[in-house]
């Protein structure tokens, strides 16, 4: 079903916190949820949809519609990683457009800087159940290894160097200073990032994302309602969704679940990259980012390393502005399943909240996309495509 024109981002809150450690996950579910609706203008007796993923605690959706006393009437609790948040806003949009709901909470929190997650470098742990578990655990392969694993083949593929990799990183640090809450406010340089230490060769400490607590959360609304509010209107253009996995040995390194999900999005949303004015992405790595910007065709297979060069990717100095808050890699990664703060993101900048140094004149188009999983071998893959009324 199209969700073109169905549905409206009416709310959008990110937590404060980098670091929670007197608050439960539960509680910070909570927390968001209020800020989103006051965000909205709206009460929690508006809320007859709920959604959330792996990252709620308990049952779900079942544990959190009782611990935030809300009555919905559907539910969804769709995993996809770190593509997960926007699929549910897509899936909110579908379930209003299919009068299923009117308003829709999605919530996300997590503490994983509080529990001492590692940044990537410890064993993915699964359970023996999964079908991957007999083939792959005993290798031990950690999430920086995968991630790792495509950054070298794409630099033996097409002569990508760490130095362009870097300037993913310089470009997050120049948002991330003026972000009060980042974690990361330091302006870095390439050299820093290159000559940071080795986490797995080729990618480096400042080539990885950072470890927060924290969380976000969004209210979709019916079209009537969104225009009953008295908050700019940011339309759900268009939204695509996939999974990329090992498909029996015939895997390529080189190209991500984006490829597919932009595809989808961009031909339900009648647009072409080049119309976007601005993007989020998700940036669990640098390499992260670039492989994703050329899949979602922002320029060919191969060339993200010339085009995220030389502060492309700066607001008010490159040709498309990304992740203005300092995205995952300076600001905030407060799970797994941290697409949430793309969208958040990406929602400031259409109602022009963006801060002043960052914002984007005039955005009225803009990108988040999310990827969840292991890049190099199965994730999820989400593209979500916004548009300021």
């Amino acid at each position: 079903m199209s969700i073109n024109s169905k549905a409206y981002i009416v709310g959008a809150f990110e937590h404060p916190t980098r670091l929670a450690k007197d608050k439960s996950v539960a509680q910070l579910h909570a927390e968001v949820a209020q800020g989103a609706l006051a965000d909205a203008g709206l009460s929690r007796d508006d809320i007859d949809g709920y959604f959330c993923a792996g990252d709620a605690p308990g049952m779900g959706p079942t544990s959190m519609v009782e611990h935030l006393n809300i009555k919905a009437r559907y539910l969804d609790s769709t995993d996809l990683g770190g593509a997960s948040y926007l699929s549910l806003v897509s899936h909110a949009a579908q379930a209003i457009a299919m009068g299923k709901c009117n308003v829709a909470l999605i919530t996300l929190a997590g503490r994983p800087r509080s529990e001492g997650m590692a940044t990537g470098t410890t064993p993915r742990v699964r359970e023996p159940s999964q079908p991957d578990y007999a083939f792959e655990y005993a290798y031990g392969i950690s999430t920086a290894n995968g991630y790792a694993l495509c950054a070298k083949r794409h630099m033996h593929e097409y002569g990508t160097t760490s130095e362009q990799l870097a300037w993913i990183k310089v470009a997050a640090s120049h948002h991330a200073q003026h972000n009060p809450n980042a974690m990361l406010r330091q302006l870095v340089t390439v050299e820093e990032v290159v000559n940071s230490p080795m986490v797995s060769d080729p990618l480096h400490r400042l080539d990885c994302c950072v470890v927060s607590d924290g969380g976000g959360a969004l209210i979709v609304a019916r079209p009537e309602i969104a225009r009953q509010l008295k908050r700019p209107l940011v339309k759900i253009k268009g939204a695509g969704e996939t999974v990329k996995h090992l498909s029996g040995g015939y895997f390529d390194l080189t190209y991500s679940g984006a490829r597919e999900a932009g595809a989808q999005a961009f031909a339900e949303a009648g647009v072409k990259p080049a119309d976007i004015q601005y993007a989020s992405i998700y940036d669990s790595f640098t390499i992260t980012v670039l492989m994703q910007l050329e899949d979602l065709g922002f320029c060919k297979k191969g060339e993200g390393g010339k085009f995220v060069a030389d502060g492309n990717l700066i607001s008010g100095v490159g040709k498309l502005p990304f992740n203005t808050d300092g995205g995952g890699l300076c600001n905030n990664h407060p799970a797994n399943r941290g697409g949430i703060t793309k969208i958040i993101e990406a929602v400031r900048q259409l109602r022009g909240e963006a801060h002043p140094a960052v914002q984007v004149p005039n955005c009225t188009l803009a990108l988040a996309q999310g990827t969840g999983g292991m890049l190099a071998t199965r994730h999820g893959s989400t593209t979500l495509i916004m548009e300021r009324e």
